[in-house]
């Protein structure tokens, strides 16, 4: 906690902040209540007509920490070792999350999610996926690899995209990640030699661009890139079609 404070927020993110602790050897009581004091805190700064962000690591030991209470109190188990009561609690605390009064302000909420052996069908996980408006999936096997963020684009979706992008944008995001599924469906022919180049022109594309592929999905820590730049990068991943022609969602999105 130290360390996010000092180094990720520093001077400038404490004066517009504000931090709740509750480490893993306090009472599940009480990490059970600084979810929920957290919470109330972004409403209180929403309901001034302020934008909010709030950023809860995490809620698996929200639930985690209900689960202890109430197989205390004689809860019984149910979804691998999770009492009913967890399933209850989760959605009253992340639909806390959003847009106030209209012409109010706003919660923008980033949960963290823990899973078990990265099993993406993990009860929180699962459940959290019902619930959010989308979901960033980090990749264990692209952390190992080196490959930061770890962010695996073809399991994460966001369902709030298609209303807040441009049409282009969109089109273009879509182009991208059906060219990377591609080549992931054929990696294990591509990684032992066996596929043979001119077998599937969409397959050729999408080798030929995984490097420039690669290279936009990954970011050093201290960089940064703005909003523009970034939609012109991907509409010259997109600049060719298998057929050789330019996309219309690369070329829409470079304008």
């Amino acid at each position: 906690m130290r360390e996010f404070i000092d180094h990720s927020l520093g001077a400038e993110g404490m004066a517009r902040s504000v931090v709740i602790a509750s480490p893993a050897d306090d009472s599940p009581l009480m990490r059970l209540r600084a979810a929920q004091l957290t919470t109330r805190i972004a409403e209180y700064f929403r309901d001034q007509g302020k934008n909010v962000l709030l950023l809860m690591d995490s809620l698996t030991r929200y639930a985690q920490a209900q689960r202890e209470i109430a197989l205390a109190v004689g809860e019984p188990p149910a979804t691998k070792g999770y009492p009913p009561s967890v399933f209850a609690k989760l959605p009253k605390l992340v639909e806390r999350a959003g847009n106030g009064d209209h012409g109010g302000g706003s919660v923008t909420a980033f949960y963290t999610v823990l899973t078990e052996g990265d099993d993406q069908q993990d009860p929180i996980a699962d459940s959290a996926r019902a619930i959010l408006d989308g979901h960033i999936v980090l990749s264990r096997s692209l952390a190992e690899r080196g490959h930061y963020p770890a962010i695996d684009v073809e399991q994460s979706i966001s369902r709030a995209m298609p209303q807040i992008v441009a049409p282009e944008h969109l089109q273009a995001a879509m182009g991208f990640k059906q060219i990377y599924a591609k080549y992931q469906q054929s990696s294990d022919l591509i990684s032992v030699g066996a596929y043979m180049k001119g077998s599937d022109p969409e397959t050729d594309f999408a080798i030929e661009r995984m490097p420039l592929m690669r290279e936009f999905l990954q970011q050093g820590l201290n960089e940064s890139f703005d909003f523009k730049t970034s939609l012109q990068s991907m509409a010259m991943v997109l600049s060719s079609n298998p057929q050789g022609g330019d996309t219309t969602a690369a070329a829409q999105a470079d304008q």
